[in-house]
C-alpha cells in the first residue's frame, strides 16, 4: 500500500466525525466512480449525548472497519487508514459554528468519549491498529470567525484541565496524532507553538503524526503575519513539531534546507512519527499477522449494507435522542386512543448531511420512520410548514401534531462562511443568534392543537423559552442519522424509552454568554461556572418512566491519591416503563486554595433498570481525577482537604450527596 508522508488531505486520510466520510458533500471527499456510500451516525454532539462510552467504542470500531474495507478492495482502494477523528476540542460556547463535531463543554465527558473512540478506531491488537485515529484541531478552536487571526488566552490551570485535558486522554488511549489548530494559542499560532513538543510530545510521549489544518501553513503569512516567507514558516513547523502539512509545502521545505534553515537530520527526525504510524497499521509490512490485512480481500460484502450497520446506527440514535419535557405524560404516544397524527416542520421529511458527513446508503427522516412504523391503523398528514395555513389545517384535524424544526448544517447554496438564519453556524462561521426563526411555526401549531409535541433536530442549542413554557413535550436529536425516523418512532410509540443526557447548557438567553473570545471559562461560562438559571441543564434528559436514589454508601470517608473509591448507591425503577438511566457524580472542593469549578462531573454510568427493579450501582471516583494543575510547580497537585460530591440525574437535579477527605 503507498502511502505520502507527508500528504495533502485525501491521499491516505480520511474524515470520520460520525461515521467515515469517504464520499458526501464536502469538495474534498471522494468522487467519481471510486465514490461509495458509508454507514451514517448522528453528529458527534450526538454521539456524546448517548453518554455510553462502550457503544461510541462500536461506532468507531464500525467505522474503522469500513476504512479497511475500502483501502483493501479493489473496487475502491483509495480510502485513508488515517482517520480525522475524533474532535477533542472543547464545546464552551453554544454559538460556535462547530459544535455538531465536538463532545460538549464538559471535559471529563469529552475526554472519556475521546478515550472510546480512539480505542474504538485503533483496535486492541497488541501490535497493529485497524486505524490511526488523529484527533482535532490543538488547541482551543472554539470560534470560527476570525479564526485564523485570533488568539485563544488562557492559563496554564486552564490549559491542563480544561483545554487539552480530552487530548491529553486520548494520548493515553492509544493515539499518536492530531492536528494542529488555525487560530494563536496566547499569542502563538498553533501550528508552530512550543507546546506541539513541550506537551505532547515531550510530557506526554505522542510519537507520532502532528499535521498542519488545510491552509493553516500559508496563513502562518497570509492572516498570523508571523514569518517574513514561506521557506522561514516551513522551518519553523518542522523544528516546533509539525510531521505532515495539509498544504503545497515541498517548494517551502526545500528552499528552507537550501537555506540551511533546517537540515536533513530536522526532517528525518519529523518523519520517524509518520513511519510509526505506518508500521503500526501495516502499511510497511505484509505479514500474515495483521489481524485487519484482510478486511475487503476475504469479505468482500460491503459493511454499510450489512443489517448489523443498520442495527447498530438505529441503537446509537435511540440512545442519542433527548426527552425535555413531557407535561402528563403525553408521551409515548397512546396508540389506542390516536386515529390521526400531523406531522409538520422543516425537518420533518429531511435528514441532512453535514460537511463532515460521508453519503449515507439510504435515510429514514421521521415522517417515513412515524408512516412505517404505525402503518395504515392511523391516519397521517404531512406539512412541511413552508405554507402556515396547511400546517395549522393539519394541525387541527389530527389528534396529535407533531412539529419538527432545526438548523440546516450546510449552506445549501451560499458560499463559504455565510448563513442563511442568525441562529445558524457551521465551519468558518458562528451564530450570531440563539433563538431559532421557526419557533413561530410551533406557536401557530401549538394553537391549533394542545396535544403538540416539539421534536428539535438540531446541531446546536437553541433558547426555545416559549416552547419549554406552552409546548408539552419536547425532544432533541441531532442531524445526519440515516436512522434518524425509525430511531424516533421507537421512541414517541414507547417502543424505547429515552434516556439521552444534553452535553451542553441550553440557556435562556444570548446575553448571559461572555464574549466568544473570551477564553477563560471562570468568566460564567459553561455549568461549571454559569450561576444562571438554564433552560435545561448539563446532563439532563427525561425518561418515561420514574427512578429512586438510595442507599448511598462509600467504601470509606477518605481517599488518597492514586486511590479508587467506589460510590455505591441503590437505583430502582418505580414508574411503568423500562428504561435505562445515567446517573452522574459531581465533586466540589469548598477548602480549596486554588479557584476551582463550582461543581464538575467526575464519574457517570448509563444503566438498564426494568420496571419494578432495584439494582446496586458503582461508579469509581479516581483519586487522579480530584486533581488541579499547580502553575507554579508545572504538575498535577492531588490537593488535601474536603470534597463534597452529589449523584444526580444531571448537573441540577441532585438525588444523593455525601462528602470524603482526601489525605
Amino acid at each position: 500500500m503507498r502511502f505520502h508522508v507527508w500528504g495533502v488531505r485525501g491521499s491516505r486520510t480520511v474524515e470520520g466525525l460520525h461515521g467515515l466520510a469517504y464520499s458526501g458533500p464536502a469538495n474534498w471527499a471522494v468522487k467519481g466512480p471510486k465514490a461509495s456510500p458509508t454507514t451514517t451516525f448522528p453528529q458527534a454532539i450526538g454521539l456524546a449525548e448517548t453518554w455510553d462510552t462502550e457503544l461510541i467504542k462500536q461506532v468507531a470500531d464500525w467505522e474503522a472497519t469500513e476504512a479497511r474495507f475500502l483501502a483493501q478492495n479493489p473496487r475502491f482502494g483509495v480510502s485513508g487508514l488515517v482517520v480525522f477523528a475524533p474532535n477533542a476540542d472543547m464545546g464552551r460556547d453554544i454559538r460556535w459554528g462547530r459544535t455538531e463535531e465536538c463532545f460538549g463543554e464538559d471535559p471529563f465527558l469529552n475526554g472519556s468519549m475521546v478515550d472510546a473512540f480512539v480505542k474504538g478506531l485503533q483496535g486492541n491488537d497488541p501490535v497493529y491498529w485497524k486505524t490511526a485515529s488523529l484527533m482535532k484541531h490543538f488547541l482551543a478552536n472554539s470560534n470560527e470567525n476570525l479564526r485564523s487571526y485570533n488568539s485563544s488566552d488562557f492559563d496554564d490551570q486552564l490549559f491542563h484541565e480544561y483545554y487539552s485535558y480530552a487530548f491529553r486522554k486520548g494520548v493515553m488511549a492509544g493515539s499518536q496524532a492530531y492536528m494542529a489548530a488555525y487560530n494563536k494559542y496566547n499569542g502563538i499560532p498553533c501550528t508552530v507553538h512550543p507546546v506541539l513538543r513541550d506537551i505532547t510530545m515531550d510530557m506526554w510521549g505522542l510519537r507520532g503524526i502532528i499535521s498542519t489544518d488545510g491552509g493553516a501553513f500559508k496563513q502562518l503569512l497570509n492572516t498570523h503575519k508571523y514569518y517574513p516567507n514561506l521557506d522561514v514558516a516551513a522551518a519553523e513547523c518542522i523544528k516546533a513539531g509539525i510531521t505532515m502539512f495539509l498544504d503545497d509545502y515541498r517548494s517551502s521545505v526545500k528552499g528552507a534546507l537550501d537555506k540551511g534553515l533546517i537540515t536533513e537530520k530536522d526532517i528525518e527526525q519529523a518523519i520517524y512519527g509518520n513511519f510509526r504510524v505506518l508500521l503500526k497499521l501495516g502499511a510497511l509490512d505484509n505479514s500474515t499477522k495483521n489481524p485487519y490485512s484482510q478486511i475487503g480481500i476475504t469479505d468482500t460484502v460491503a459493511p454499510w449494507t450489512k443489517s448489523e450497520a443498520s442495527v447498530l446506527v438505529k441503537k446509537v440514535t435511540e440512545k442519542s435522542i433527548v426527552l425535555l419535557k413531557n407535561e402528563n405524560n403525553l408521551l409515548p404516544l397512546d396508540l389506542n386512543k390516536i386515529k390521526s397524527l400531523a406531522i409538520i416542520g422543516p425537518s420533518a421529511d429531511k435528514v441532512i448531511s453535514d460537511w463532515y458527513s460521508g453519503t449515507p446508503p439510504y435515510t429514514i427522516s421521521i415522517f417515513k420512520g412515524l408512516r412505517n412504523a404505525l402503518g395504515k391503523d392511523i391516519k397521517i398528514m404531512y406539512s412541511s410548514g413552508n405554507m402556515a395555513d396547511s400546517a395549522v389545517i393539519a394541525a387541527k384535524q389530527c389528534d396529535v401534531a407533531i412539529v419538527c424544526i432545526g438548523n440546516h448544517p450546510l449552506s445549501y447554496g451560499l458560499g463559504w462562511g455565510q448563513n442563511h438564519v442568525p441562529s445558524d453556524g457551521r465551519e468558518d462561521v458562528d451564530r450570531q443568534a440563539i433563538s431559532i426563526e421557526q419557533e413561530d411555526l410551533v406557536r401557530l401549531v401549538k394553537a391549533s392543537n394542545p396535544k403538540t409535541v416539539l421534536i428539535m433536530v438540531s446541531s446546536f442549542p437553541y433558547a426555545i423559552n416559549w416552547s419549554k413554557e406552552n409546548v408539552p413535550a419536547i425532544l432533541h436529536v441531532t442531524q445526519s442519522s440515516q436512522e434518524m425516523g425509525s430511531a424516533m418512532a421507537d421512541i414517541l410509540t414507547g417502543k424505547v424509552s429515552p434516556a439521552g443526557r444534553l452535553v451542553q447548557t441550553w440557556i435562556t438567553s444570548i446575553d448571559q454568554l461572555p464574549p466568544i473570545l473570551d477564553y477563560n471559562i471562570r468568566n460564567g461560562r459553561t455549568y461549571m461556572y454559569d450561576k444562571n438559571i438554564p433552560l435545561f441543564p448539563f446532563g439532563y434528559g427525561l425518561t418515561y418512566t420514574s427512578f429512586r436514589y438510595s442507599d448511598l454508601k462509600t467504601e470509606k470517608s477518605t481517599i488518597r491519591e492514586n486511590e479508587t473509591l467506589n460510590i455505591n448507591f441503590k437505583l430502582s425503577n418505580t414508574g411503568n416503563y423500562d428504561s435505562e438511566e445515567v446517573p452522574q457524580v459531581y465533586v466540589s472542593y469548598p477548602e480549596s486554595k486554588v479557584t476551582r469549578p463550582l461543581i464538575s462531573l467526575k464519574g457517570f454510568r448509563r444503566i438498564m433498570v426494568h420496571k419494578g427493579e432495584s439494582l446496586l450501582v458503582t461508579i469509581p471516583l479516581k483519586a487522579d481525577d480530584l486533581k488541579y494543575w499547580d502553575q507554579d510547580r508545572k504538575s498535577w497537585i492531588f490537593e488535601k482537604g474536603k470534597v463534597e460530591f452529589f449523584v444526580g440525574s444531571s448537573s441540577a437535579e441532585k438525588k444523593l450527596s455525601g462528602f470524603l477527605t482526601a489525605e
